[in-house]
């Protein structure tokens, strides 16, 4: 595997559990997603210094560590929107390092940044429309499973964005990225500014979609607790090197690591 690890002293993690992830011994499908030595700077400031992770299909891949550790910069060199000064990124095996954005969107990759990003002056329905540029002809049954996912968007379809709340701005642009039918959701702070009932249910949402659809989820999250209850890799980011990969169940359970560089 390409991860290299970086463990304080006490983690408990090792190389073997990176590999086992939630599996429990079992060997690894090939990803959907895998980052190599992939670094990114900001002028003089190295952002991302030699990245390496994977995400497999079915699975919750969760991106953790304090402000300024990187994550989000890892999420926006992935997709193409900072460009890296080394390293790769494959997704399904092909190289998209870079491919331009759009492209990415073609190959099954679709990103929600962080800041609930609608289109104000658009109803809730011409946002989701935006989703599918992409995608060519989207027929009228791929609109009505975005509203089976969220009965509140359905609710406010004929609505303008700039009256949604802010969780209902969150499941839009989560369902905007759905619509182009993703095989790769990149995430970033979905929780971010959510009451805990509302990010309850778009976790709960997330792993409904990877459990029943196979979907693999790249999940930024200021949150660890959260991501950590719902994910089922988790990867430890720190001044924009990888700490640790390892099952979220064992990070969970790891106090010394989770003081250290989760907060909690």
């Amino acid at each position: 595997m390409a991860d290299q690890q970086q463990v304080p002293p006490g983690a408990g993690s090792t190389a073997a559990g990176a590999a086992r992830g939630a599996a429990g011994g079992a060997a690894v499908a090939a990803p959907v997603l895998e980052v190599t030595d992939l670094s990114a700077s900001y002028g003089p400031v190295r952002a991302l210094d030699g990245v390496s992770l994977r995400a497999e299909a079915g699975r919750i891949t969760a991106v953790l560590g304090a402000n300024g550790a990187g994550k989000t910069t890892l999420l926006r060199t992935i997709s193409g929107l900072v460009r890296s000064t080394g390293g790769r990124v494959h997704l399904m095996g092909e190289d998209i390092t870079r491919a331009p954005v759009e492209a990415m969107v073609q190959k099954g990759m679709a990103h929600v940044p962080e800041g609930r990003g609608v289109i104000a002056e658009l109803t809730v329905e011409e946002n989701l429309r935006v989703g599918a540029l992409f995608r060519g002809k989207v027929g009228r049954e791929e609109f009505d499973r975005v509203y089976d996912l969220f009965p509140r968007i359905a609710e406010r379809r004929d609505n303008h964005a700039h009256t949604l709340s802010g969780g209902e701005r969150q499941m839009l642009v989560i369902g905007r990225a759905l619509l182009a039918r993703p095989r790769l959701l990149l995430l970033d702070e979905p929780s971010l500014g959510l009451a805990p009932r509302i990010v309850a249910q778009i976790f709960g949402l997330l792993r409904q979609l990877v459990d029943e659809e196979g979907l693999s989820v790249l999940l930024v999250e200021q949150n660890a607790r959260s991501a950590l209850s719902v994910a089922d890799i988790g990867v430890v980011l720190n001044l924009g090197r990888v700490v640790v990969t390892d099952s979220a169940r064992t990070l969970m359970a790891d106090e010394e690591l989770r003081h250290a560089y989760l907060g909690f």
